[in-house]
């Protein structure tokens, strides 16, 4: 097959679309929750795993994937995860019993981690100069509002309720447009082969995994913390300095690392992992809260709390508007410090929506949503870029692998923290108090956010800068 005489924009539409797929899946689940309750008989606990396991096997998953698409090939290992995905999509789809959907939900993410890594790579592959800066333009945002807007499309598709399916729906959704996604990708994305002589570290990313879950596991009990809840993390610990350690050596060795160490050596770029994990942990796990409050806490239907959750995705697509825009280009570390006082500023607003009336109405917290949602647009445009302004150019492409995964791993614990914290309050306390509590943990870590991006470099890598690398 002439790939050459192939044209391009089917390769940016279905890198668009799978990867929409790809990540609105850590949250389309948010409003299934009490689905999930009420037909499979999930306990809080398993519930919080339906919704964060996902995101768990994505983050750990992620370093790994990057790295077998440079040893098969992006087109390759992009076609195998598509398919993953979609097949995993189906077994979640039916699953029995809440055992065997956690299990399905692992799987997918495990397939996500496959998957995601290699759309950048591909767009690199097959753009170039000022097209990849207005492919970056396009592909940017809209994968910045994809995890945002995924409750409200669950939301959607749960008070439909096609045939009877409920929360199913879900995830059969994710099967025609995978469907497709793979045919359009097996007609259009060129033949390039692999590096064969790409090592693949299965130890390294065996604790990486192993790190991740321990690290995850006991936060999922916060209602009642378990006795082995400290041990876990602290092995947690020993296992993420092991995994640290096995890359140094196999750097020595002469070989391929799942992860360049040099990157550590950048006070500014590990100041970043801690920004990119108090932002993410606080903003996932406050999503699904208010999910919860709504739909558990006042009895609202899953379409009226995807409409609920309107205003914070509106709110976000017009900070993340305007950062983009200018605000980020012209204020660099700033506006993330802006953003962090917006949402700040929101967190207030909502905890005096929640005292004013004794009947609640969604309406009121409308306000204080749409100002948290603009603060976290403006934080999502600029946070990466201004991050990985502290590597040169050769580590851009681990820098970022990283970066996502912590961004991944911190919405798992984020929903194990906030949910667990929700459920701990709630029904000993009114919903309104139970989320001002959730609330009160936001801030804290918003204002802990905003003290970390001073170490932030002051200004951004242009996109260009950034995706030649």
């Amino acid at each position: 097959m002439n790939t050459a005489a192939l044209p391009r924009w089917p390769i940016l539409l279905v890198m668009i679309v799978s990867e929409i797929m790809d990540l609105a899946a850590s949250t389309i689940v948010n409003v299934g929750g009490p689905a999930l309750i009420e037909t499979l008989g999930a306990s809080a606990a398993q519930m919080q795993w339906v919704i964060g396991g996902y995101a768990l096997a994505l983050g750990a998953g992620l370093v790994l994937g990057g790295r077998l698409g440079d040893r098969f090939g992006r087109r390759a290992m992009f076609l195998l995860g598509l398919a993953a995905f979609s097949i995993a999509s189906l077994l979640c789809a039916v699953a029995p019993t809440i055992a065997f959907l956690i299990a399905f939900r692992l799987l997918q993410g495990l397939a996500g981690a496959m998957l995601l890594p290699q759309g950048l790579g591909l767009l690199r592959e097959n753009y170039s100069g000022p097209d990849l800066a207005k492919v970056f333009g396009i592909f940017g945002p809209i994968l910045g509002l994809a995890g945002i807007l995924g409750p409200v499309l669950g939301g959607m598709l749960l008070e439909s309720n096609l045939f009877g399916l409920g929360w199913r729906t879900m995830f059969l959704i994710n099967i025609p447009i995978g469907i497709a996604c793979f045919l359009v990708a097996w007609r259009y994305l060129p033949r390039r082969a692999g590096d064969p002589s790409v090592k693949i570290d299965t130890i390294g990313a065996s604790l990486l995994v192993l790190s991740s879950i321990l690290l995850v596991l006991p936060l999922g009990e916060a209602q009642a913390w378990p006795a082995w809840g400290w041990p876990a993390i602290a092995m947690a610990v020993l296992g993420f300095g092991l995994f640290g350690l096995r890359q140094s050596a196999v750097v020595r060795a002469g070989q391929t690392p799942l992860i360049m160490t040099s990157i550590f050596r950048r006070p500014a770029y590990t100041a970043g992992l801690a920004g990119i994990a108090l932002f993410f942990c606080s903003l996932v796990g406050m999503q699904l809260v208010l999910t919860l409050f709504l739909q558990i806490g006042h009895g609202l239907t899953a379409g009226e709390a995807s409409i609920a959750n309107l205003p914070f995705a509106v709110g976000t697509a017009c900070g993340a508007t305007l950062s983009g825009a200018f605000l980020a280009a012209r204020f660099g570390r700033k506006v993330l410090q802006l953003g962090a006082g917006v949402q700040l500023a929101g967190v207030a607003l909502l905890q005096f929506e929640l005292g004013k009336t004794a009947a609640f109405s969604a309406w009121q917290i409308v306000p204080g949503m749409l100002v948290c949602g603009i603060g976290a647009g403006l934080v999502i445009a600029a946070l990466f870029s201004i991050i990985l302004a502290s590597l040169d150019d050769r580590q851009i492409g681990s820098g970022s692998g990283v970066l996502s995964a912590v961004q991944s791993i911190a919405a798992s614990i984020g929903v194990a923290l906030f949910s667990g914290a929700f459920f701990a309050a709630h029904p000993a306390m009114t919903p309104d108090l139970a989320l001002g509590a959730a609330l009160t943990i936001q801030a804290f870590i918003l204002i802990a956010f905003m003290g970390v991006t001073f170490f932030f470099p002051t200004a951004a890598k242009s996109e260009l800068e950034v995706n030649h690398a």
